[in-house]
C-alpha cells in the first residue's frame, strides 16, 4: 500500500476489526490482574500481539508488554500506551454483573477493566494492528505494569530507552474527547512521635495522639494556601488515614502515622510537599511539651513485578499539562471529531491521574488521551463500557494516530 500523503486532515479510510476487539477484552477481564500480579494478563496480551501480525513483540524486564507495527521508516513514532493492572473487585455481591465474567448486557461490556483499563487497551491494540502499511511512522504498543500504584511500569519503560516515542496516546477513559493532562498525586506521612507507656498510668507516657490536633490544623493550613491552575484547578491536601503503634487499645501509642492524599499540579517536587508541611508542623508544634517529636516523609511502598523486578517507590506520580492549542492536540482533535456533532473533539484535563504523567510530566514528550469512556464508572461496583461509544473510539483510532505521527514529525 502506498504511504498517506502528509494532510492530517485529510479522511484515512481504515476499519478495525471490532468483534475481534471486543472477544479479546473479554478475554482479559477474565484473568484478574492486580499490580504485581499481572502476569497471565501479560501472557494473554502477547499472544494477541503475535497473532495480529505485530513485529518485535517481547516483555520487558518489568513485565511490560510490547510490539510494533512498522511503517516506512520516514515519520514520527507513536506509542499506543493502556495498562495491565486493575484495581481490586471488592465484594462479588456488591456487582450487578460478576467483575470477572465480562458479560456483554444493555450495550455495555462489563466487569473489572472494562472501561479502566482492558476495554480500551483491546480497542487499542487492534486499532494499530489495523494500521500496518499505511502509515509513515512505527506505531508501538506497550502495555504497562503497575499504573495503579503510581505507575513503575511506565517509568522503567521510558528510562529504559527501549522506547522512543515522539508522541504518546493513552488509553485513559475520555468519553470520546481529547485530554490533555491531570493533576499529580502524592502520598505523604506525618510521623508523630512520643514515649509509650501502659494505659493504667498515662503520666509515665507521651501519647503521641496528643499532637495529632495539632498536626491536623498544619495540614489544613497548607490545604487553604494552595494554588489553582486555570484548566487543572486547585491543588488539593487532606488528610485519609491514622494509624498507631503499638496497636493495643491498652498501651499508649508512641507513634502515629497520619496519611495524606495530594493531589498536585504539574512541575511541583517531593521536596516542595515535604518542605510545607514541615514548615506548617514547625509553626503549629513549636511550643510542644518535651518528649514529643516528629517528621515529614513520602510515603514508599515495596513494589515486585511479576517478573521479579523489584523496587521502594515513594509514592508521587506527576502530574502534566499540554497546551490546548499545541499542534498535535489541534491536529488529533481535528482527526477525532464529534460522535454527534460536527467539529472537532472537546479538549479538556482528566480529573484522575494517568502514566501520561510520566511520559510527558517527567520525560516532556507531548502526549494525550483518546479512549471511549465515562471516568463516572472507574473503580467501581457497575463499571462498564458502552459498546456504541467503543465501536465510534476504535473507528477513529486511525485517523488520530495517523494525525499525531504527522504532525509530531
Amino acid at each position: 500500500m502506498s504511504v498517506p500523503d502528509s494532510d492530517a486532515t485529510a479522511d484515512f479510510h481504515v476499519v478495525p476489526d471490532f468483534a475481534g476487539a471486543l472477544a479479546f477484552a473479554q478475554d482479559l477481564i477474565r484473568i484478574p490482574s492486580l499490580p504485581g500480579a499481572e502476569g497471565g494478563v501479560a501472557d494473554r496480551v502477547l499472544r494477541e500481539f503475535e497473532a495480529l501480525g505485530l513485529s518485535d513483540v517481547r516483555r520487558d524486564a518489568a513485565g511490560n508488554v510490547i510490539g510494533v507495527v512498522k511503517g516506512s521508516g520516514r515519520g514520527a513514532t507513536v506509542l499506543l500506551n493502556a495498562h495491565l493492572d486493575v484495581v481490586a473487585e471488592g465484594d462479588h455481591e456488591e456487582w450487578e454483573y460478576p467483575p470477572f465474567g465480562a458479560v456483554v448486557a444493555d450495550g455495555c461490556l462489563h466487569g473489572r477493566g472494562a472501561m479502566d483499563i482492558k476495554g480500551p487497551l483491546a480497542l487499542m491494540t487492534y486499532a494499530a494492528a489495523a494500521t500496518a502499511g499505511r502509515l509513515p511512522g512505527d506505531v508501538v504498543v506497550a502495555h504497562t505494569v503497575f499504573e495503579e500504584r503510581g505507575g513503575l511500569g511506565m517509568k522503567h519503560l521510558l528510562e529504559s530507552g527501549e522506547v522512543r516515542p515522539d508522541v504518546v496516546i493513552i488509553g485513559e477513559s475520555t468519553h470520546g474527547d481529547i485530554c490533555i493532562g491531570h493533576r499529580g498525586r502524592a502520598e505523604l506521612e506525618v510521623v508523630l512521635t512520643g514515649l509509650a507507656g501502659h494505659a493504667s498510668a498515662p503520666e509515665r507516657a507521651r501519647n503521641a495522639l496528643d499532637l495529632l490536633p495539632a498536626a491536623l490544623e498544619a495540614v489544613a493550613d497548607v490545604a487553604a494556601a494552595q494554588p489553582s491552575d486555570p484548566l487543572l484547578g486547585p491543588s488539593t491536601l487532606v488528610a485519609t488515614d491514622v494509624r498507631v503503634a503499638p496497636t493495643s487499645r491498652n498501651v499508649i501509642p508512641d507513634t502515629v502515622v497520619l496519611g495524606l492524599d495530594w493531589r498536585i499540579l504539574p512541575g511541583t517536587t517531593e521536596a516542595d510537599l515535604v518542605g510545607a508541611v514541615r514548615r506548617a508542623l514547625d509553626r503549629r508544634l513549636a511550643e510542644r511539651p518535651e518528649g514529643f517529636d516528629y517528621e515529614v516523609r513520602m510515603a514508599t511502598e515495596a513494589q515486585v513485578t511479576y517478573t521479579g523486578l523489584a523496587r521502594d517507590r515513594g509514592l508521587l506520580t506527576p502530574g502534566f499539562l499540554v497546551e490546548a492549542d499545541h499542534a498535535i492536540v489541534t491536529a488529533v482533535a481535528a482527526a477525532a471529531g464529534r460522535r454527534d456533532a460536527e467539529g472537532p473533539a472537546a479538549v479538556r484535563p482528566w480529573t484522575f491521574a494517568t502514566d501520561g504523567g510520566w511520559s510527558c510530566g517527567v520525560h516532556g514528550i507531548p502526549s494525550f488521551g483518546f479512549a471511549p469512556g465515562e471516568e463516572r464508572w472507574a473503580h467501581t461496583n457497575r463499571e462498564r463500557l458502552d459498546l456504541d461509544e467503543a465501536r465510534w473510539v476504535l473507528g477513529r483510532y486511525p485517523a488520530v494516530i495517523r494525525a499525531a505521527m504527522l504532525a509530531a514529525g
